[in-house]
This record gives structure tokens, C-alpha cells and sequence, in this order.
């Protein structure tokens, strides 16, 4: 009775594993906010979407394609509510210009202390519900949230030392639109909004003298150190929010099994891309101070510093809650987060 139980046991986890003979398998199609070059690319579609197709035994696949390919990087939204695209992998902070509230939930600059933090914020302290209500009014309900939440504590590249707030004053700082931009121009700088994928040949032409980049990996990989030879780590600033979103039509259409699959393939791809970036940093960082990289100088800002840079930040966050009352919604529930969590009193 037993080796009959076991045997029936095996056949049934096959059998829900196996796809179904003759269906068609379902492939989103997903546009991301990484470069084809980028160690976060290159960790998305090689490591982890064969995995969706794993864990649904075929019926479900992903093709995400690096940023700009299909269309342009602030536009992801609109495509997939009319079904351009199935689903985004993409900045929250790109969608600033139709609503204030995306800039707080997009990247609350200089407010948490580890992406590990932020990402609680999103998946467990309110934040995907947030970020669902600001879409739900700018896509009339066309899209569903996923997931979202930051992969790393950007690092800064600079082709100049930056080592105090002071250093800023006058820089052509490269930064996303919205509060990102206007945390910087507070500290003196002089921002200019381009796209990641742009950062490279205005650090080279001089049309930037520093860049709000992406994780320390990325920068190395997109070659950024070759030219930009003062990177500031751990970055002082930056939790870059990424979100993962689908059409709802689409996502209507999924079995309540392939659905199930998504939301855990996320938070299992979310969780592994950060812990991986995190680890590859950190080789990078400790071969660059030793002398053998591009990298002229590490630069790590004390504590001093980055408290003075923060105070700035926090201005910032509350000018831009009165924007809207999305805002202030967004700028209420990162608050009533931190507080909870001891990061503010």
C-alpha cells in the first residue's frame, strides 16, 4: 500500500509539473529599465526567466528586453495599460512627471538605510497598495502591481572627488526628473535628466560632470569607471524603486496556478538580483581600493556628511507631499513605515 501511495504521489507531482499536451504557452512580453550590457540584464534573462518557465512546467514564459527597445523608458506605463506591452520591469521614478506621488514611491532619496528596508516598505508596509492606487487613477485601472522595491544602494560616479555636500555646488549632476533632481539642485548642483543608458557618452563628453548611476556593478559593467574614476560607496542617495506590473487583461487571463507562480517568481527574482549585485559590489569595490581597477579613489562619505545631505532630502520630500494628494498619501505611508520601523522618530 505504501509503494502504491509513493508511486501514485510521484505520478500526480509530474503530472502537475508537466504542461498540458497541446496548449499554447503563454509568453509576456516585458520591457526592463537595464541596459543589454548590464550585469542586472544579463542576471534577469539568463538566470532568472527560465525559471517562470520552470515552475509552470512551460505554460508560462517571460522575454524582457533592455530599456528603450520597444519603447522609450518613461512610456513603459502607458504601454502596457494599452497592451504594447504585457508588463513593465521598470523605474517608478520615470512616471515623476504625471504625478508627484511616483517621485516619493519611486526613490525617497537619502530616506532608508538599506535597500532590504525600502523593499519591506513595498511588498509588506504599504507601498505596492500605494503604488497601485497612483496607477489605478493614471491607467484607470489597466495595470496590476506585482511587485517593487529597490535592488541596491546606488553607488555615484563622478569623474571629479565629491567628498562633502559643499563639492556639489555647481556639478552637472546626472539624475532622474522629480525629487531625485530636486535634492540635488538643494545641494547646489546642477541636474540634468537623461536616461541610464545615456549616462556613458555624457560622462565622456563632459555634459555631466556626475551621474545618480545604478548598483556599483552595472556602473563597472557599462564601463562607466573607465572615465568617471571618483565613484562615491555606498552611495549616498539613491534606492532606485523597481517595479514589476502586468496588464490586467493579461493577467485576467492567467490561471489562478501561473498567477500564483508570478507573484512568488518575483519575489524570489527581486530578492536574488539584490543578495547577487550586493555580493558582486563588494568584489568590485574591495579590487578597486586595492589599486587594481579604473578607479582612481573610492570615495565614502562620513557619517556627518551624509546626516547634512539627508537634512536636505527630507525638505525636499516634504515640499513635494503638497503636490498632490497622491503625494501626500505616498509621503504618509513611507512616514508611518519609518517611524514603525524605528528609522524615524
Amino acid at each position: 500500500m505504501f509503494k502504491k501511495l509513493t508511486l501514485a504521489a510521484a505520478i500526480s507531482a509530474v503530472a502537475m509539473a508537466a504542461p498540458v499536451i497541446g496548449a499554447q504557452a503563454k509568453t509576456l512580453k516585458v520591457q526592463g529599465s537595464y541596459t543589454a550590457g548590464s550585469f542586472a540584464y544579463k542576471y534577469t534573462t539568463e538566470v532568472w526567466a527560465p525559471k517562470l518557465e520552470a515552475m509552470t512546467g512551460g505554460s508560462l514564459k517571460i522575454d524582457v528586453q533592455p530599456t528603450k527597445s520597444i519603447v522609450p523608458h518613461r512610456e513603459t506605463l502607458a504601454a502596457v495599460k494599452n497592451g504594447i506591452l504585457d508588463g513593465d520591469i521598470n523605474a517608478v521614478a520615470y512616471f515623476s512627471g504625471l504625478d508627484a506621488g511616483y517621485a516619493l514611491m519611486g526613490d525617497l532619496i537619502a530616506g532608508y538605510d538599506t535597500p532590504e528596508q525600502m523593499q519591506m516598505f513595498c511588498m509588506h508596509g504599504g507601498g505596492k497598495e500605494m503604488l497601485q492606487k497612483l496607477h489605478d487613477k493614471y491607467t484607470k485601472k489597466g495595470v496590476r502591481v506585482i511587485g517593487c522595491g529597490p535592488y541596491s544602494r546606488e553607488a555615484f560616479v563622478a569623474t571629479i572627488p565629491i567628498r562633502t555636500v559643499a563639492d556639489f555646488k555647481g556639478v552637472k549632476v546626472r539624475s532622474p526628473e522629480g525629487l531625485a533632481s530636486e535634492v540635488f539642485r538643494r545641494a547646489g548642483a546642477a541636474p540634468v535628466a537623461i536616461p541610464y543608458s545615456e549616462v556613458y557618452t555624457s560622462l565622456e563628453k563632459g555634459i555631466v560632470d556626475a551621474a545618480d548611476a545604478s548598483a556599483y556593478v552595472n556602473n563597472e559593467s557599462n564601463g562607466l569607471h573607465k572615465i568617471a574614476k571618483y565613484p562615491i560607496y555606498p552611495g549616498i542617495h539613491s534606492m532606485a524603486v523597481i517595479q514589476m506590473i502586468i496588464n490586467n487583461k493579461v493577467w485576467n487571463k492567467l490561471t489562478v496556478a501561473e498567477q500564483t507562480a508570478l507573484d512568488m517568481w518575483y519575489t524570489a527574482y527581486s530578492t536574488g538580483l539584490r543578495r547577487a549585485a550586493d555580493i558582486e559590489d563588494r568584489k568590485l569595490v574591495a579590487r578597486d581600493k586595492a589599486g587594481k581597477g579604473n578607479v582612481t579613489e573610492v570615495i565614502d562619505w562620513t557619517l556627518e556628511e551624509r546626516n547634512k545631505f539627508r537634512a536636505i532630502a527630507v525638505g525636499a520630500w516634504e515640499d513635494f507631499a503638497k503636490k498632490s494628494p497622491l503625494a501626500q498619501e505616498a509621503y504618509d505611508a513611507n512616514i508611518k513605515f519609518m517611524k514603525m520601523y524605528g528609522l524615524l522618530k
